[in-house]
């Protein structure tokens, strides 16, 4: 157990929230230092090399006034060490000599390898774009400049100059160095006080976690709080308050659903208990046993229905229907159910019309079923001797179904309720094997999987169910 604490500690800050961004910001501001220390370095480039050839036309510019006095001849044959001392250091270099004899002077204290360069004219005007810029001599960069000069006496000269250029290599390496290590620093710093600022920031989100976890079954009428919350957690806030409504809602729903089940279930077990207990009491006869087995059947066959119905609403699996839907015929479905109440109907005088057109979106079983259980409770509650109306239309966006039937008018405030299980208009029908008060319920639950909907009105003695089917659509 002890060994597995440090996995999982790491496997936390693998996917720590802070840790991922402030390492975003590192690397951000990296990029961000790096590059722009990148442009400035190739400025100071740029303008270091811009310098040095300015320096070499100047030089050159200088030996063309220079050269044209003829004692600065003489005193170059006489005294070349002069102009080696002159020149500074050990990477300049500078000969002067006529083309095709050995120059009259050679500066090259480093001994560098010269490499053959092409004169300017001495008609031409020096400009930067005249400075070669060799790849390196002997590994150090090199610029260099030749130009022909007209001396009087001698005639023309040609003049060879340069400059290894190890110096600014150097400071060009340091600058380099500097800026990466300036932005890896910079970067750590704004690690640093990004994870900080970051896990700041998150405050609000762990007083939110905080807030859930105190949240249970006991007070699930508690809301998160979004007052002060930053905007970008309003919408996370308004949907974790909106599933706490469908819990509280569903919660309800299901302790009513118990506690209409219990009452339920207690009515038949207690005619049950009941009517043994008193049937034991003394001998019977054969007759009145039998009566009392018949009577505990009838209960049975209520509690058997009950518990099959209230599994069918357990059970029902949304994504199953929906995937199972067709488009199936009205006519024929309507027919269908027509043909399978005849019997119970004709029992009772009641007289099916069934007619239908267009196209039912639905999952066969559970559309037969709803209209199933509005038949049965239609032929049930019907005044004998009437008619009873199975019909299906199409509208723009759909199917409409209704069962209707004559009988008694059904009160109003009744209406709104006659979906909610258990839920019984006649009180005094509680005892009838044939009602459990489940069966409009299961149309509505039925309903709710199509995401139709279902409708009740009933007025002068004529009572109309309808069920709205929408039509398939395009990515259905």
């Amino acid at each position: 157990m002890n060994a597995m604490t440090p996995l999982r500690s790491a496997s936390r800050l693998s996917h720590s929230l802070t840790l991922r961004l402030a390492l975003v910001f590192a690397l951000l501001a990296f990029v961000s230092l790096a590059l722009l220390g990148v442009a400035l370095y190739r400025d100071l480039e740029r303008e270091l090399v811009r310098r040095d050839d300015i320096a070499l036309i100047t030089r050159i510019d200088q030996l063309r006034t220079f050269l044209n006095d003829s004692n600065t001849l003489d005193l170059i044959k006489a005294k070349p060490a002069l102009f080696q001392n002159m020149m500074g250091n050990r990477e300049a270099l500078l000969t002067i000599g006529t083309p095709g004899q050995p120059p009259l002077l050679v500066v090259n204290p480093g001994n560098l390898t010269m490499p053959v360069l092409t004169p300017v004219a001495m008609d031409h005007r020096l400009t930067l774009d005249d400075v070669q810029h060799l790849p390196n001599v002997n590994g150090v960069p090199f610029s260099a400049l030749a130009a022909t000069i007209d001396s009087g006496d001698l005639g023309s000269l040609q003049v060879v100059t340069g400059r290894l250029m190890t110096e600014r290599t150097a400071v060009l390496a340091d600058y380099r160095l500097n800026v990466y290590l300036f932005a890896t620093v910079a970067a750590i710093l704004l690690a640093l006080s990004g994870y900080v600022l970051v896990h700041r920031g998150l405050l609000p989100v762990r007083r939110l976690a905080r807030h859930t976890q105190s949240i249970d079954v006991g007070n699930l009428n508690e809301r998160l709080d979004s007052q002060g919350a930053p905007l970008e957690l309003l919408p996370m806030i308004d949907a974790f308050n909106a599933m706490l409504d469908r819990l509280d809602k569903g919660f309800v729903q299901l302790g009513q659903v118990s506690t209409d089940m219990a009452h339920e279930l207690r009515t038949p077990i207690n005619n049950l208990l009941g009517e043994t207990q008193v049937a034991l009491q003394q001998n019977r006869s054969t007759d009145a046993y039998q009566q009392l087995l018949a009577s505990n059947v009838e209960e049975l066959e209520r509690l058997a229905r009950m518990l099959d119905n209230m599994l069918f609403l357990a059970r029902t699996d949304p994504r199953s229907a929906l995937r199972q839907r067709q488009e199936l015929d009205a006519a024929d479905e309507m027919q269908r159910m027509a043909d399978y109440f005849e019997g119970p109907a004709t029992d009772v005088g009641i007289c099916i019309n069934a007619h239908g057109s267009g196209l039912i979106w639905a999952e066969p079983m559970l559309l037969r079923r709803a209209l199933a259980n509005l038949c049965a409770n239609a032929i049930k509650y019907g005044a004998p001797h009437s008619e009873l109306c199975i019909h299906a239309n199409p509208t723009a966006n759909g199917i409409q179904v209704q069962v209707r039937n004559h009988g008694q008018t059904i009160p109003a405030q009744h209406l709104p309720r006659l979906f909610e299980r258990f839920y019984r208009v006649d009180e005094s029908r509680e005892r009838s094997a044939q009602s459990n008060g489940l069966g409009l319920s299961i149309v509505a639950t039925i309903m709710q999987l199509h995401n139709g909907a279902c409708h009740v009105s009933s007025a002068d003695g004529i009572t109309c169910f309808e069920l709205f089917f929408p039509a398939r659509q395009q990515h259905e």
